[in-house]
């Protein structure tokens, strides 16, 4: 009979501070702000015959790898309906919302493939780039991954991915 156990990553360095902002109408933003995101990182799957579900320790650096790359930055949705994005001809960024300018220089600004930098897509997103197609959980019997993203201590938003489609 297979067994299956869950192993759970949340290391101290599983984190990264940016800042955003969050737009609930063509109106109405929140101000620029900042949180320190925590990242926890679920893996369930089959346990092998030599005790171990996988050798984890390569997903734990996917994770610090992204968490990395989001860390110190300010970031933008691409695909707002309300903001446009766009870049100069020095190629820092300006951000156009409900008639203000944002401006930005380039190294400051992560450009994310969302529709708003919310909790919700930022669970996704990094969901998403950690499973990627699938194949390497598939290939490591991994079944089931759960991200979540924390903005503050007992704030947090988790995302679901099952080899089971």
């Amino acid at each position: 009979m297979a067994r299956t156990t869950t192993i759970e990553l949340h290391k101290e360095d599983m984190k990264f501070a940016a800042g955003h902002f969050t737009i609930f109408s063509a109106t109405h933003r929140e101000n620029m702000h900042g949180h320190n995101f925590a990242v926890f990182v679920s893996l369930t799957g089959e346990v092998l015959d030599n005790g171990m579900l996988a050798d984890y320790d390569i997903f734990k650096r996917m994770a610090l790898e992204q968490c990395r790359a989001w860390n110190e930055t300010f970031m933008l949705p691409a695909h707002s309906r309300h903001l446009q994005v766009e870049r100069d001809a020095r190629g820092d960024v300006i951000a156009r919302f409900n008639g203000e300018e944002l401006r930005f220089l380039a190294r400051d600004v992560t450009i994310l493939p969302v529709e708003n930098v919310s909790l919700e897509e930022l669970a996704r997103l990094f969901g998403e780039n950690l499973v990627g197609d699938g194949s390497l959980m598939r290939d490591s019997r991994i079944s089931r991954v759960v991200v979540k993203c924390s903005s503050e201590p007992g704030q947090n938003c988790s995302w679901e991915w099952n080899s089971h489609g």
